[in-house]
């Protein structure tokens, strides 16, 4: 046994007839000596009393002196070694930094995820939306009220105002053009059907995905974190079934009749408009606007926001469902489905424009 630049030479054999007589030794040779490596090239023998004498050096080395490597050791002591040592250090890969296109394929991959739980969270809420028809045992008493004021009727003062707003807008900045060119009478057409088909559908369900969407995210949300889901499902009661569809059932009621104010609302800021503006009378207004429109548009409409109702609460259900953490997870959970649901609404609305021009 020897010290040589920081490195210790073991030779011979390892075992319980020779580590009594070695560890003294060793002791005074590493007392004043840096060891940094163990060479076992020289032993030829080792048993377990060798492999926990080995264990002894490493752990007193690499206490006092820092990292300590073990080499050369010959296949069969090294079996040995393997098998009877109590020390397993891990070797950690440091992380690779992933190019551009693995950020894109691990994002499309993350999405397409996200996509299908969302149409087997989608599959749920409709069955059960099917079944609580009939059966409504499993859910609470007067949750389709409660839910139905909550998401429909506290909604009506935000989206009367804005429809008015975005009429009287439209009919200003429309208005101007139309009477350089003696064309007053056009705008109760224009009105009609820009608010019927796209703009009343459109701003009400973005207004509802930011409002009722974020309270139904909100909601299942906390719940999750504060385990009131589990304890449901303790219950033999389906989260989905009494907490979403009732949800489900409300806002499909209530967004036809926000459409409907808005619509109303919205054509009455244009008619302010046209009538003090432009010189048109109210009668004239009334009646072109009704002329103009079909039973297609209408239907449109109300399909449309029957579609978009459907579409904010199942996206705002599955980030509920899906949040992890605290409250930061809930604010997070909120936050995403906000903006996911306004995107959807936005790209269907698209969908439905191309579809039924």
């Amino acid at each position: 046994m020897r010290v040589s630049q920081n490195t210790l030479y073991l030779e011979g054999e390892l075992s319980k007839f020779t580590v009594t007589t070695l560890e003294p030794e060793l002791y005074k040779l590493i007392k004043n000596e840096h060891v940094s490596v163990v060479d076992l090239s020289a032993v030829h023998k080792i048993d377990s009393a060798g492999v926990a004498f080995l264990d002894e050096i490493h752990s007193r080395l690499e206490t006092d002196k820092g990292i300590l490597l073990f080499k050369g050791a010959a296949a069969e002591v090294q079996a040995v070694i393997d098998t009877f040592t109590t020390i397993r250090l891990e070797l950690y890969a440091a992380d690779r930094i992933m190019g551009y296109f693995e950020k894109v394929g691990d994002s499309a991959l993350e999405g397409w995820k996200q996509f299908v739980e969302t149409l087997v969270l989608a599959s749920e809420v409709f069955y059960y939306s099917f079944v609580g028809l009939y059966d409504r045992r499993k859910q609470r008493k007067g949750s389709f009220v409660q839910q139905a004021l909550l998401l429909g009727f506290d909604a009506l003062p935000i989206v009367a105002l804005l429809s008015f707003i975005i009429g009287f807008i439209i009919a200003l900045q429309s208005g101007v053009l139309l009477n350089d060119f003696g064309a007053n009478v056009f705008i109760a057409d224009l009105m009609a059907v820009s608010i019927v088909r796209e703009l009343s559908p459109l701003i009400t369900a973005i207004i509802v995905a930011g409002r009722s969407g974020s309270a139904i995210a909100s909601e299942i949300a906390t719940m999750q974190v504060t385990e009131e889901l589990d304890a449901l499902r303790m219950m033999a009661l389906n989260p989905i079934r009494y907490v979403v569809v009732p949800k489900f059932h409300a806002i499909t009621v209530v967004m036809p009749i926000l459409i409907m104010l808005s619509i109303l609302v919205g054509m009455i800021g244009g008619a302010i408009i046209a009538i003090g503006y432009l010189g048109l009378s109210l009668q004239v207004f009334y009646s072109r606007s009704i002329d103009i429109l079909t039973i297609k548009d209408i239907a449109i409409s109300f399909g449309k926001s029957v579609w978009f109702a459907w579409v904010i609460v199942i996206i705002g259900s599955h980030f509920g469902f899906q949040v992890k953490g605290g409250a930061e997870g809930v604010g997070k959970a909120t936050t995403a489905a906000v903006v996911t649901s306004i995107f959807a609404v936005i790209i269907f609305d698209a969908i439905f424009s191309l579809l039924y021009l």
